[in-house]
């Protein structure tokens, strides 16, 4: 199964077992707007390194200050798929080394199969500058224009079943420049913008993402992801590490620096079993297997053909697949609020056949119930977000 419909499938799932299948626990589920996603990918298969980063995700203005203007404008003009600012080296071909990249994607198929470069460098520049003016005072920055970059179809995006939002897929990127700032303070600098003392004093993964961003190699990304009705909002730091030996055995938080993972205290007003996701990805041109795990495995149910969580409350791994060229493996905190290495260590072998996930085949499938006083209907966005990780970062590798 392709990443995206992975994580959208925990979050549709969720709205239908929030209000049923849980009802007989004190604690009612709940989905909140802002969400902690740690995500460690392994690749083997195109650039043989790993990834690993944390983000910070809403879509609540409240949660993620971005000026309604500047969101407004954003959403209002035509075929803007991403809004990014980011420190990565060499963000796009042509741009020097120690710069730093404010980039505005477009998706315009008829412009670009004009292929008439004069047509395609103006319109599309006449988009990016009717923003970054708005841009700038934002986020008090100084970028300038630099050049007018056509995304490439890559078969990284196909492989991770990413949108294209941010990681390109014949897409073009209007690119501003100006001096890199290093990571730590760039990060401080986001933070300080957009996050209410509520968030930012609550420590959780943001901790964790603060202490990666004051390691020389980070690099810190904020995008901007228009929808019709909201914005999707993403802050996050990255990291790379060289594939050098055999991979047997997968420790995240050596990726994060950190020996525990904790959830944020934004969290503990209820029970918001979803709100914080570590994911673990490997891409392979060999299959894999995993063969062995720190922690529990959450217990599952079969439905239209998918593995999904039967019982939130449980802490511990799910595998889909648990094996082949492409592994997911999902760690869900239930009702805690810390990871250890112990609980997070996978180990890998060769082979096509991994540990199975646990079937609740006694859970009855849920009937939906109308949530009474909540409206999760955006929140089904929030699918696309654990991916726009993923999308950030092809998007920064593919250049």
């Amino acid at each position: 199964m392709h990443l995206l419909k992975h994580i959208i499938i925990f979050f549709l799932v969720f709205s239908i077992l929030v209000f049923n299948v849980f009802s007989a626990y004190a604690q009612q589920p709940q989905l909140a707007s802002y969400h902690e996603v740690a995500q460690v990918l392994i690749d083997q298969k195109f650039q043989n390194q790993t990834t690993a980063f944390i983000g910070l995700e809403s879509t609540s203005p409240l949660e993620m200050r971005v000026p309604v203007g500047l969101d407004q404008k954003i959403r209002n003009t035509a075929n803007i798929t991403s809004v990014t600012i980011t420190n990565a080296q060499n963000c796009v071909l042509g741009v020097p080394k120690y710069d730093s990249c404010v980039l505005v994607t477009i998706d315009d198929p008829s412009l670009i199969e004009s292929y008439n470069i004069t047509k395609i460098q103006t319109q599309s520049k006449a988009i990016g500058d009717s923003l970054i003016g708005d841009i700038n005072s934002a986020f008090h920055l100084n970028s300038e224009f630099n050049n007018i970059y056509i995304n490439p179809k890559g078969e990284f995006s196909n492989a991770l079943g990413t949108s294209g939002a941010v990681s390109g897929n014949r897409t073009i990127s209007i690119v501003y420049t100006m001096s890199s700032s290093k990571s730590d303070y760039l990060f401080d600098g986001f933070t300080s913008i957009l996050l209410p003392p509520q968030i930012k004093d609550a420590g959780g993964f943001l901790d964790t993402a603060k202490k990666m961003s004051s390691d020389y190699n980070s690099s810190v990304t904020f995008a901007i992801i228009p929808r019709t009705d909201v914005s999707i909002y993403q802050l996050q730091v990255s990291e790379r590490f060289p594939i050098k030996n055999t991979i047997s055995t997968i420790n995240p938080l050596d990726f994060f620096g950190v020996d525990k993972l904790d959830r944020s205290s934004y969290f503990n007003t209820g029970f918001f079993p979803l709100n914080s996701i570590l994911q673990v990805t490997l891409l392979s041109n060999q299959p894999h297997a995993i063969t062995g795990h720190g922690g529990d495995l959450v217990p599952t149910q079969e439905k239209n053909g998918q593995t999904l969580p039967s019982d939130l409350t449980k802490t511990g791994w799910l595998f889909d697949p648990s094996s082949g060229n492409q592994i997911t493996a999902v760690y869900l905190f239930g009702t805690t609020f810390s990871a250890s290495k112990n609980d997070l260590t996978l180990t890998i072998g060769n082979g096509t056949t991994g540990i199975e996930n646990p079937i609740n085949s006694t859970t009855p499938t849920p009937t939906p119930v109308k949530p009474m006083n909540m409206d999760y209907s955006p929140y089904v966005l929030i699918g696309i977000v654990a991916a726009a990780g993923i999308a950030i970062y092809i998007f920064l590798r593919k250049r």
